[in-house]
């Protein structure tokens, strides 16, 4: 005959019975979690970086001018040269710089500053073939330059704003910018402070009347290109990390100055001793 169960007995059968169902839930999640969900589904282990940075393309330059008197043909292949080096030159910093910076870092560091680089080089091919011939108009909407990645281009336009490389945001610290000149890469852009170089003309030797003019513009040409350079650091105030300032603006100045100084020489060198060591002015800072 059957008796029913004290009160207290009922109680501890309850509280047991509980703990087996939070014991057998348990094991029912475990035995889900050792099942396994599929790779990919959803959390951290979807995240995933593009397999590559992807490649820098531009218009070609060559194909649109028109017939190069032969006066004017040795500058022009120069140059038609200097924007190719200027494209590889970028497709390395790309490769070099992958993973830095924030979203706008490849147009910000790389797009912008090459578009400006090649603005400045199809002008020269346009002056160039002007002297004795029609100036071909135009040449400046070749300048931008794109970049492809898994298919998505990155326009080489200021505006631009989709991520051209993963990123952790704006305040994430780049791994191995190398500031051009002094400690100038400390912080981001404050926008305070100006960049300032040393001065080419100075330090240049008796320049050969026929290099007088070449390497007059080119020597212009170095003022505008710090003019540009303190014009990039005020605009862009406040934007990038720690190395901002010296990836997108001191170290593309840098390259530009490596190129003008070197044309300089070589100009002087066609008719008198071609003066070495010029590329030690290159480099500017940021004096604060």
């Amino acid at each position: 005959m059957s008796r029913a169960l004290p009160k207290y007995d009922k109680r501890r059968v309850a509280v047991i019975g509980g703990a087996a169902a939070v014991v057998l839930s348990g094991a029912v999640i475990a035995g889900s979690a050792l099942a396994g969900t599929p790779a990919g589904s959803g959390g951290a282990t979807g995240a995933r970086t593009l397999a590559g940075p992807g490649t820098i393309s531009c218009p070609d330059v060559a194909s649109r001018l028109p017939a190069v008197p032969a006066s004017a043909r040795a500058e022009v292949d120069r140059n038609l040269t200097l924007l190719q080096t200027q494209i590889q030159e970028a497709n390395k910093r790309l490769k070099d710089t992958a993973g830095q910076g924030g979203p706008n870092f490849v147009v910000n560091a790389i797009l912008g500053p090459l578009k400006d680089k090649r603005v400045a080089t199809v002008n020269r091919i346009a002056t160039a073939i002007g002297r004795t011939a029609a100036k071909p108009t135009g040449l400046d909407a070749l300048a931008p330059c794109t970049l492809n990645a898994g298919g998505d281009a990155t326009t080489g336009g200021d505006q631009a704003s989709a991520p051209a490389t993963p990123s952790g945001g704006a305040n994430q610290q780049p791994g191995g910018g190398t500031a051009a000149g002094g400690n100038a890469g400390a912080g981001g852009n404050t926008g305070a402070g100006t960049i300032s170089c040393p001065d080419v003309a100075s330090r240049l030797p008796a320049v050969p009347a026929s290099a007088r003019a070449e390497v007059d513009r080119n020597l212009t040409l170095l003022q505008t290109q710090i003019q540009e350079a303190n014009k990039r650091l005020k605009d862009t105030a406040g934007q990038g990390g720690p190395d901002f300032v010296a990836n997108a603006i001191l170290g593309p100045l840098k390259d530009k100055r490596v190129a003008t100084v070197n044309r300089i020489a070589t100009a002087i060198g066609r008719t008198a001793a071609k003066p070495t060591g010029l590329d030690a002015l290159a480099p500017c800072t940021l004096t604060r």
